[in-house]
């Protein structure tokens, strides 16, 4: 970092664009806020989406298509629950899926309790639900997942593979995973990125997920630069970020430079020749 200006500067292949998505709003969100203890009950078990959250995905979407987005997006990340999903398709999927399309679609109709039409997987990035981005993993209800076999049927063409076990073996009833871990888990997943071929991904999480990964970041910045980065995810909010990799994480080669002519000797800009000159 320059210490006059403050400013910074990496080789482009070192960074990637990650667009980080919270879900819309979910019925344990409105139940929530009128009754804490509703987080308790099993009455939003994998809580899916409001009709007003339905409005914010509808929201969302048509912002990432006027801004361009939707056709940057490599790939969509989303954790494996019925909200994450549901918002993650409706923001990043197709228009109408019509039957006799050769292509699965993203969701089908009325999937979750929802009375959507399904949703189509035809021009869209591909799908990949992955637990590392989960929200808080035990006691609450609402973050305890399906099983993988029930979630292939309502979203097709999303790919589960990476999930290893089919009933959902992370969550417990008894104990609530803690922040420190949440935050763990989030570096865990932002290393995994780096493996990833992609330079410019959405990722659809959860809140507690998003604040506790991204409070390790940004403490080299101004305060204002890391209350940007930090504060707390509204309901369907996106903000787009860079990441950097500092440490060679990564092994991808630039793709976009280009070394220029070769020389038959070393092409020295003047003041280099001259110091060379002088030496010799």
């Amino acid at each position: 970092m320059d210490s006059i200006t403050g400013t910074s500067l990496y080789p482009s292949h070192r960074c990637k664009t990650i667009h980080l998505v919270r879900h819309a709003q979910g019925i344990h969100n409105v139940a929530g806020e009128k009754d804490y203890d509703a987080y308790n009950s099993y009455d939003y078990f994998d809580a899916h989406l409001t009709s007003l959250g339905w409005q914010q995905v509808d929201n969302l979407h048509k912002h990432v298509h006027v801004t361009g987005l939707s056709k940057r997006i490599e790939l969509v990340i989303t954790s494996p629950l019925l909200r994450t999903m549901q918002t993650a398709v409706g923001v990043f999927g197709g228009q109408g899926y019509a039957d006799g399309i050769d292509a699965p679609p993203l969701m089908v109709e009325k999937a979750g309790n929802s009375d959507r039409p399904a949703i189509s997987s035809l021009n869209c990035p591909p799908f990949i639900a992955f637990e590392l981005c989960r929200e808080h993993l035990g006691v609450h209800p609402c973050d305890k997942r399906r099983s993988i076999s029930e979630y292939q049927t309502l979203f097709p063409a999303i790919d589960f593979s990476l999930i290893e076990a089919d009933e959902d073996i992370l969550w417990t009833a008894d104990t609530r995973e803690t922040n420190e871990h949440v935050a763990k888990r989030g570096m865990e997943f932002m290393n995994w990125l780096w493996t990833r071929k992609e330079k410019e991904i959405a990722v659809v999480t959860h809140s507690g997920f998003l604040y506790h990964t991204l409070s390790a970041f940004g403490n080299d910045c101004h305060p204002s630069i890391k209350s940007e980065i930090c504060k707390h995810f509204a309901n369907c909010e996106l903000r787009s970020m860079v990441i950097v990799d500092r440490s060679m994480l990564g092994s991808d080669s630039a793709t976009t430079n280009f070394r220029g002519k070769i020389p038959s000797g070393l092409d020295l800009p003047s003041d280099v020749a001259a110091e060379k000159h002088l030496v010799n």
